[in-house]
């Protein structure tokens, strides 16, 4: 049987003591265990590889994509189905406009405040306001324009607020949808090509119109100068956006097929920021009839304005 003092713990100042008493003693080792070198990963990156993947946020994309598989989908016909695409708070709308207004050079606007959780609640009212900005300032940019003539009546022009719901609408819709189609198409031809989500283009695109609202209310001062040079500074902001999002999506395709990519992208930006400025604010003068006063003895008389 064994003693009392076998029983007992005992405590070792030193490990070489009990290997000298136990040579056969198995020894485990808890040390911190080593990082993984870099060298060592599945797949070999080209140098300067890992930054465009940073960039483009390849590495978290699968975990994002892990992620929202684990979400339980609603059906379509549901209400919660599309409730999830407006799951965002105010502090994340603000931070997004805030990103599109002052966008950060090589910093991707999808990578920092879209794929975390893509949302339609912004790009929806951000374009319902443009819509009623703009027709509401080009009416008053009318207004001051003829204002003083005295032939001039004013009659609200409330078509121009249909007119420019289809055009903006339109726009941040279809042009997202078919940037997405070939983005597809693009990388079943090309490995390299990143191809963001649907939901994820019309947030950038739905976000960098948010600079044209104050813009669309400076554009009621009556001076041409001033509201084009407004006009560019807008479409260097936003269409900077759009670019530095899009470029690493398509730079490791071929050259000119990148380059007319993007620059397809900023030609509508700029199609879109002209044709509202022509056609709502900067209208051709208006001939109004000359007034035509009758005299007591038959004969008429042309006043002039």
């Amino acid at each position: 049987m064994a003693a009392v003092d076998d029983l007992k713990f005992q405590e070792f100042d030193d490990a070489a003591n009990l290997l000298a008493a136990n040579p056969d003693a198995t020894t485990i080792s808890i040390d911190e265990p080593a990082e993984i070198p870099k060298n060592q990963r599945g797949r070999l990156q080209e140098p300067g590889r890992e930054e465009d993947d940073e960039l483009l946020g390849t590495d978290d994309s699968d975990k994002t994509e892990l992620l929202a598989g684990q979400k339980k989908s609603a059906p379509f016909w549901t209400f919660e189905y599309y409730q999830m695409f407006f799951d965002v708070d105010t502090y994340q709308v603000l931070d997004r406009i805030k990103g599109s207004v002052f966008p950060v050079p090589g910093k991707n606007f999808v990578r920092l405040y879209i794929r975390s959780n893509p949302d339609l609640y912004g790009p929806f009212w951000i374009c319902a306001t443009l819509v009623f900005t703009i027709a509401v300032s080009g009416n008053l940019s009318n207004f001051f324009i003829h204002l003083g003539k005295p032939t001039y009546h004013y009659v609200p022009e409330f078509r121009k607020v249909s007119i420019a719901a289809t055009t903006i609408y339109a726009y941040a819709w279809l042009v997202p949808l078919a940037l997405w189609g070939f983005l597809m198409w693009r990388n079943s031809k090309v490995m390299n090509i990143v191809s963001y989500s649907f939901l994820e283009i019309v947030c950038v695109y739905g976000y960098s119109l948010f600079i044209y609202i104050p813009t669309a209310i400076l554009w009621i001062i009556p001076q041409k100068v001033v509201r084009w040079v407004l006009m560019m500074f807008s479409l260097c902001l936003s269409g900077s956006v759009l670019v530095m999002t899009f470029w690493p999506a398509v730079r490791d395709d071929n050259r000119r097929i990148a380059l007319a990519t993007v620059g397809t992208i900023v030609l509508l930006h700029a199609l879109l920021a002209v044709g509202c400025l022509a056609y709502f604010f900067d209208a051709p003068e208006v001939d109004f009839p000359v007034p035509i006063t009758p005299a007591h003895n038959g004969t008429t008389v042309i006043t002039k304005s």
